[in-house]
């Protein structure tokens, strides 16, 4: 097959790069806004394509002529989709109607990457099937785009949970490098306790988009890691795995941090379906902080 991913300078497009050397049977197209920043590609080629430009997206998309399109690009940072809701908007909403009408005029199946967020945090972990209620705009854009996706014939929406991870040249930080870089520093910083995850190697969410991908799966899947925990059990975590202090951490809650958007305080999934279905196995937190680790170097 021919599978064209989105995103591939960001987080998980780098990890689906890197992971494109598992499936020598499929031809894969990288695509991101701007030059190519991925190093290691796998046995990926790249094309620069801005997903908010319909034009560009249906050039790009015509020329490779995918029958899959891993769609991951999009606008993630939850404060600026509520401080810029028209730019959360363009990306994540009208970004993915491009690509589901590319899909349409090639007849691609699209692998579509979506959140937790679209949950309101008041009785997670999540199966498949619970209701949608967003608290912030990325929530409602991501949602909105979830029902773009199920609009055409053949498409797999995969949720994930904060996702973490070690690559080159990203536009942003993860949890796990900001709270590993701040208990360095010895950083006074406030962790929330009322906020609870169940956080997700990129290299894991990067395993379920392809095999999604390569199955070609209809349907919702979770795809998160095993874990359930508190972002001050997680940030707890860290410090123990890297020798480090939590004496500069003050444990508050969520009412104390003023941020523009709204976070839902309980998510996480139930992953049985995608260990089921999918043939999905995701790393403990424990094994991701290990593999984390190697790659930084430590």
């Amino acid at each position: 097959m021919k599978i064209l991913f989105t995103g591939s300078n960001g987080l998980l497009g780098q990890k689906i790069a890197v992971a494109t050397a598992n499936y020598p049977q499929h031809t894969f197209l990288a695509t991101s806004r701007g030059a190519n920043r991925t190093q290691a590609m796998g046995t990926a080629s790249y094309a620069a394509m801005d997903i908010t430009n319909a034009e560009d997206v249906s050039a790009v998309v015509g020329a490779f002529e995918p029958d899959v399109i891993i769609h991951g690009a999009a606008m993630t940072h939850v404060d600026e989709c509520e401080l810029h809701p028209e730019q959360a908007t363009l990306m994540n909403v009208e970004g993915t109607r491009n690509i589901a009408n590319a899909a349409n005029e090639v007849g691609a199946h699209v692998v579509h990457i979506s959140t937790d967020f679209i949950f309101d945090g008041k009785d997670g972990p999540y199966k498949e099937d619970a209701k949608a209620q967003p608290l912030s705009h990325y929530g409602w854009t991501k949602l909105e785009a979830e029902e773009i996706i199920q609009e055409l014939p053949s498409w797999s929406i995969l949720r994930t949970v904060l996702v973490i991870g070690m690559a080159e040249d990203l536009s942003r930080s993860n949890i796990v490098l900001w709270a590993k870089g701040a208990l360095e520093k010895g950083q006074p910083i406030n962790v929330v306790d009322d906020q609870f995850r169940t956080p997700t190697l990129a290299e894991d969410l990067a395993q379920g988009a392809l095999l999604a991908a390569d199955q070609c799966v209809q349907g919702i899947f979770n795809i998160s890691g095993p874990d359930f925990m508190s972002i001050y059990e997680l940030v707890g975590q860290v410090a123990a795995h890297f020798g480090l202090s939590m004496e500069s951490v003050t444990r508050t809650d969520s009412t104390t941090l003023n941020q523009p958007a709204k976070r839902p305080p309980r998510t996480g999934f139930d992953i049985s379906k995608a260990r089921a279905e999918l043939g999905y196995k995701p790393h403990t937190f424990q094994e991701a902080l290990e593999i984390i680790a190697n790659q930084a170097g430590l």
